[in-house]
């Protein structure tokens, strides 16, 4: 097992995996909060969406619940510039960014 701060991270997950394997109760992953979890659901969601052909605007409507809007609402839409937050970071993830998840955020 590596000695870096990394090793911390590797020894929980562990810990998790063979409580998982011998039937004890898994402790909880602290790595993300219930939002950010939450955000990661709507992000996989939304790049699903896009690779299935989707326009912004549909897809915004079935993740935040939305009625249609026309074009000039949708312009000034802060639901417009949420989806295309989610779907940037969603691209990111997708692009090697989810190695991030693995890991607990550390004070540099």
């Amino acid at each position: 097992m590596p000695l870096g701060m990394e090793g911390f991270d590797r020894i929980e997950a562990i810990y998790r995996f063979l409580s998982a394997l011998h039937g004890r109760a898994i402790p909880p992953d602290t790595r993300l909060t219930r939002q950010q979890r939450a955000r990661q659901r709507r992000m996989v969601r939304a790049f699903d969406g896009e690779r299935a052909g989707a326009t912004q605007q549909e897809i915004a409507e079935v993740l935040f619940n939305i009625g249609h809007l026309g074009r000039d609402e949708w312009q000034a839409s802060s639901a417009r510039h949420r989806i295309k937050t989610l779907l940037r970071d969603a691209r990111a993830m997708v692009a090697g960014g989810y190695r991030k998840l693995l890991r607990h955020r550390r004070p540099r």
